[in-house]
């Protein structure tokens, strides 16, 4: 009785061999494992192993530093040397100047060109009085950008504190943090610009109306 058991047994075992080996089949085009037919639920598992290129693939933009925690992408544009020349010498970004001469610098350049959009395109840009409108409103904008980078200060930097700067360039070398990411410093700043602005517009209504140069936006 044993024996015959054990017969059965054997041919069952080789007749499940022998199906489940016709059950493989070899995918043309895939590199893998084959097919496998499961007899019991009458779905087919496989796997799909990727093939690797022989040539290495050149990644164009990729994180700053590679490290993708920073949030911004280094581009061949944001990282070519003409790019990176330009933002470096922008008053913002000269880390080696103080921060009263930056926000002089960057408040000379806006109360300059705020006077002409305003005395072409203000309420009285029709009357005689378009030049000294102008030229007080493009004031009175300098004013309340000024307090408004005074309150961003306020806001983002505490006195005593270190600068919050990056210590790191585009390349790893270390640097000096920027003294304008301090609370004293981005108060020199906004005075700076303050300065910078009233100047500015000062400068532009004496070339204009008392200099009385041949320009445009007369």
């Amino acid at each position: 009785m044993a024996t015959a058991a054990s017969t059965m047994a054997s041919q069952l075992k080789s007749s499940l061999a022998t199906s489940f080996t016709r059950g493989l089949v070899t995918p043309k085009g895939i590199s893998g494992k084959p097919f496998r037919v499961l007899p019991s639920s009458g779905k087919s598992t496989f796997t799909i192993k990727a093939v690797q290129s022989d040539k290495p693939t050149y990644q164009v933009i990729q994180p700053i530093n590679g490290d993708p925690f920073i949030g911004s992408l280094e581009t061949p544009v944001t990282s070519s040397p003409l790019i990176a020349w330009y933002l470096s010498n922008l008053p913002g970004y000269r880390t080696a100047v103080n921060p009263l001469l930056r926000g002089v610098e960057v408040g000379l350049a806006h109360g300059f060109f705020l006077v002409g959009p305003f005395v072409k395109a203000g309420p009285l840009r029709n009357t005689e009085y378009a030049g000294a409108a102008g030229s007080l409103a493009a004031g009175g904008l300098v004013v309340i950008l000024s307090i408004c980078l005074t309150m961003y200060g306020i806001a983002s930097f505490k006195e005593g504190e270190p600068s919050i700067a990056p210590s790191l360039t585009l390349t790893g070398r270390k640097k000096e943090p920027d003294q304008l990411q301090t609370a004293d410093g981005w108060a020199k700043f906004s005075g700076g610009f303050f300065f910078g602005g009233i100047s500015g517009v000062i400068w532009a209504y004496f070339l204009l109306y008392v200099l009385d140069l041949p320009y445009y936006v007369k």
